[in-house]
């Protein structure tokens, strides 16, 4: 607050004035700080789908600086229409931010040099037809390429000396194809057309030879240099099916010239892994058998013999991410329930360390510099998006600031919360108040549920497009993120619950969870709502139809409505059978049919809106069909199908996630709140076009 010298006023009258006009600016200003009449502001839809966040951090080898992508989607109504744009920063130990590679671009697959000085990149820059990779100087200068090829180039690695890299990609592409495609030949023949990614080396001290094929006869896709040795950590399938990358990846060691030296038998879906500082060891992320959900136990493996051995046996939650502190410290992040934790394991002794509770923050991922001197994380909280953090000396600093403008934000009270289910078993969940909650008023419930369903909620910033949370709040809505039977985060016997029991007791609970909140007070049961994607939009489906009674709208998400169909139209029907179904539709066919939304329309009271990318292959879009076709033709229940061109499972465009949760929310308000006037349902436009030319008119009167 600005001092006021109250020595140069004219008198005393006045002298007691601006004194106690002093007093009340005091007053007022420490009721705003502390919420006494601070009104802020609701967080919009515009802002939620345009918030800013960290993608990615990894720290120096000295542990100095530490560069990290931000991640800033478009504008929508200004902007042209595409992916997000993604930049790179640098931030010191101290939270001095700088830009480095800014604007209209992408950024990815960060790694720095060996020596420190420059920082390697992927990205499609200028005229590159392909992604490409790219080093920047630390110092200051210009990006400079330092390998392209005839196709884009996925992810790579240095070797520790900074005189060999190894890229993954693709083949170059027949020139041919683009002229057999403007002559009409555009047939597509499906599963067989894919190309293989192979892993190529190039000589950084010749940049002028020719990267070298890696010959290997499998889909490689990823690699790592050893620590001190021409050998690579391949990740590698049978075909480049995502199916495969699911259920049938493995890691290996090989040599250049592509012969394997050791094999690592694994069973059932990967993670990430990571070589020990002097190659002894490798890391990784595994499951516990084919039929785990997900990847999230951690084997540590001898890379001589490829010996195996399981250090945190019967974990209670899932391992997300793991580093090396040193030859025989590692450290992985753990996520237990709706939190998160650092733990270090000591090969030598055996024992495992907790030591970082994080409590309320969310870790996502790490990086460690060399000799595990400075820790550096992504991690968010319930009041911002991902961010910058070290973490040394127990102790967590923050680094970054990508959204200042969220100190004006109002954010709603927001916790973790347990409930029983009907058989007893407990389970969790996340709980957001309305902004302006008081105790014993009830409220309209709009439940988000996640997809997977092999994953889960935890307490953090969980704001995105399909879940607009804090607008939700701030405009008189409870909302309730389950992680019902079947979800990660609570070990894997917790997360095989769901198995062979489609739409069973995982939707139980979430009635169950309906009446926990009714009998706290929280909501009213008559105004409740639902909505998700994947297999959140399938929970979405059959609380529309099988358990419509308990739910007043619904809005269904790239969902599930036929298991017959879904089998035989998705990428993973061998995921499907292993971690999901546990058979095959042919095995039980009236099961299958039972267990599929369709076969409930009848039941069909909810009104229900089902959006759609139109170029999903995992769900695919005829599966939105059939449930709208179903309820159109067999009840008067109010039913709307919308589809998103160019978009695939959940949409990734600005606009498009605009659009989507303006509808969401729309049809919420409409049907939980009674703003429908009489109507049966919203209209199905949305009045883009105002805003359009609304800003086109705010744009010309700046310029």
């Amino acid at each position: 607050m600005r001092k006021i010298d109250l020595n140069k006023s004219k008198g005393r009258h006045q002298s007691v004035s601006r004194q106690f006009t002093w007093v009340v600016l005091v007053v007022f200003g420490l009721l705003v700080s502390f919420g006494g009449y601070a009104k802020k502001e609701i967080m919009t839809l515009e802002q939620t789908v345009t918030a800013h966040y960290v993608g990615s951090s990894v720290v120096s080898p000295d542990g100095q600086l530490t560069a990290y992508t931000l991640v800033k989607p478009r504008t929508p109504y200004e902007d042209e229409d595409g992916s997000h744009y993604v930049e790179l920063h640098l931030v010191d130990n101290q939270g001095n931010s700088r830009p480095f590679i800014t604007g209209k671009v992408s950024v990815s697959s960060l790694q720095w040099s060996p020596d420190g000085q420059s920082i390697f990149y992927l990205a499609k820059r200028n005229d590159d037809e392909y992604t490409s990779i790219y080093r920047i100087p630390v110092d200051g200068g210009e990006s400079v390429q330092v390998i392209s090829h005839k196709n884009n180039i996925s992810s790579f690695s240095l070797n520790s000396e900074g005189d060999k890299l190894v890229f993954v990609a693709k083949p170059e592409k027949d020139k041919s194809e683009k002229k057999l495609e403007k002559k009409g030949f555009k047939a597509e023949v499906y599963e067989e057309d894919i190309q293989f990614n192979h892993a190529y080396q190039v000589n950084l001290n010749n940049l002028e030879e020719s990267p070298v094929v890696i010959d290997i006869d499998a889909h490689v896709l990823s690699a790592q240099f050893h620590p001190g040795k021409d050998h690579l950590l391949l990740r590698t399938t049978p075909t480049p099916h995502i199916d495969d990358n699911y259920t049938t990846s493995e890691y290996g060691i090989y040599r250049l010239d592509g012969e394997r030296v050791q094999a690592f038998k694994t069973e059932g879906k990967l993670g990430e892994a990571e070589w020990s500082p002097d190659g002894k060891y490798v890391a990784m992320i595994g499951a516990e058998d084919k039929h785990d959900p997900a990847s999230g136990r951690l084997f540590v493996a001898h890379s001589s013999n490829g010996k195996m051995t399981e250090y945190v046996k019967d974990y209670a939650g899932h391992v997300k991410a793991i580093e090396w502190l040193s030859d025989s410290q590692l450290a992985y992040i753990g996520h237990i329930g709706t939190s998160s934790e650092v733990s270090v394991i000591d090969l030598k002794s055996d024992k495992v360390e907790s030591r970082l509770p994080l409590g309320e923050a969310v870790l996502r991922d790490f990086d460690v510099s060399v000799g595990g001197k400075n820790m550096i994380a992504t991690l968010s909280r319930a009041d911002h998006p991902r961010e910058v953090y070290s973490m040394n000396k127990d102790q967590l600093k923050r680094l970054t600031q990508s959204n200042p403008w969220l100190e004006n934000i109002a954010m709603p009270k927001q916790e973790s919360i347990k409930y029983t289910a009907r058989d007893g078993l407990e389970l969790e969940g996340i709980l957001i108040y309305p902004i302006d909650y008081k105790k014993n008023q009830r409220y309209p419930l709009i439940m988000m549920v996640h997809g997977g369903p092999e994953a889960h909620i935890s307490n953090e910033w969980l704001d995105r497009y399909s879940y607009p949370i804090k607008y939700a709040a701030g405009h008189g809505f409870a909302v309730f993120l389950p992680n019902y039977r079947g979800s990660t985060g609570r070990g894997v016997e917790f997360s095989k619950k769901g198995q062979a029991d489609y739409a069973g007791g995982e939707f139980n609970d979430l009635v169950d969870a309906i009446t926990h909140l009714a009998d706290e007070g929280v909501v009213d049961k008559a105004r409740v709502g639902i909505t998700g994607g994947s297999y959140g939009g399938y929970a979405s489906a059959w609380a529309a139809t099988a358990l419509s009674e308990h739910f007043a709208a619904s809005v269904m998400f790239v969902g599930i409505s036929n298991q017959l169909s879904k089998f035989g139209t998705t990428d993973i029907p061998k995921e499907m059978y292993n971690v999901h179904a546990r058979k095959y539709p042919w095995d039980n066919w009236m099961w299958m049919l039972e267990r599929s939304p369709i076969y409930h329309t009848d039941k069909a009271q909810t009104p229900l809106l089902i959006m759609h990318g139109k170029n999903d292959t995992r769900v695919h879009p005829a599966q939105s069909m059939e449930l709208y076709r179903y309820i159109k033709t067999r009840t008067d229940t109010p039913v709307r199908l919308v589809y998103y061109p160019g978009e695939g499972h959940g949409n990734r465009k600005a606009p498009a996630q605009l659009d989507y949760a303006q509808r969401l929310m729309r049809w919420m308000d409409f049907y939980l709140k009674g703003d429908n006037k009489g109507q049966q349902i919203p209209p199905y436009e949305l009045n883009h076009q105002a805003q359009l030319e609304k800003d086109g008119k705010e744009q010309d009167a700046e310029e």
